[in-house]
């Protein structure tokens, strides 16, 4: 059965150049944003349920959601992005759907990278073999942030205050790396790991994701809280 890792990160940490990485060494990609808007692309329920709690505005000239305004209405405001959540639909069934495709289509040797900000929390990982976490510095983030999305740092500051902290995602990670150094760092590192769990995934000898456990006692302590502010989990799809 083909090996499916989950790719987590915060803002700015590399995370999509991981997944690059990856794609160049046999794996098949998918970026869990581009699974997300898709949920609310024009003519879908989601399209009409976003418009109708944003405003018109959230529309752009081309007539799909413009994510940036969309972005600036959501991002450090709980209770607003717990609207966004609740309007685009059933995510958690679209990360499901998408990791039992691979599971069906897929080679036995292949590889399927699902990548997302927010992989963790509500579960999705959990249909995964392992998991991966990037991390990065916040001034090394914002600096980033800075200057390839040419936001002020404001804006910046504002981001990196909405993610989840690196160190209370890390116990439920089973590779853990802070990208903080360079390019080539990144690459040295990222081919070490993958060629390691590839042949211990080939001998059948690759051990449990940590994930699991971490999401249960998340569960135990959160469930409730999430469920309140709308979050949809793995475990009730």
């Amino acid at each position: 059965m083909a090996l499916i890792i989950g790719l987590a990160g915060t803002i700015a940490s590399g995370k999509s150049t991981v997944g690059e990485l990856l794609v160049a060494r046999g794996a098949v990609h998918c970026d869990g944003d581009k699974l997300v808007h898709r949920l609310y692309d024009p003519g879908t329920p989601g399209f009409d349920r976003v418009v109708a709690a944003f405003g018109e505005d959230v529309v752009a000239a081309d007539g799909t959601i413009d994510r940036k305004k969309l972005g600036e209405k959501v991002f450090g405001r709980p209770e607003e992005m717990d609207k966004l959540t609740t309007a685009m639909g059933s995510i958690t069934k679209a990360f499901k759907d998408q990791v039992e495709t691979w599971r069906r289509e897929l080679p036995e040797d292949g590889v399927g990278v699902i990548e997302a900000v927010n992989l963790m929390e509500p579960g999705y990982a959990r249909w995964c073999d392992q998991v991966w976490l990037i991390g990065v510095d916040d001034a090394i983030a914002r600096q980033r942030l800075m200057q390839t999305r040419r936001m002020s740092e404001e804006e910046a500051n504002q981001r990196l205050k909405s993610m989840v902290p690196f160190e209370r995602r890390a116990p439920g990670a089973d590779w853990i790396y802070k990208n903080d150094g360079t390019l080539e760092d990144l690459e040295e590192a990222v081919d070490e790991e993958f060629r390691r769990i590839l042949a211990l995934h080939q001998e059948g000898q690759l051990p449990h994701s940590r994930f699991e456990a971490w999401w249960q006692e998340l569960m135990r302590e959160n469930r409730n809280r999430m469920k309140a502010a709308g979050v949809e989990l793995a475990d009730e799809v």
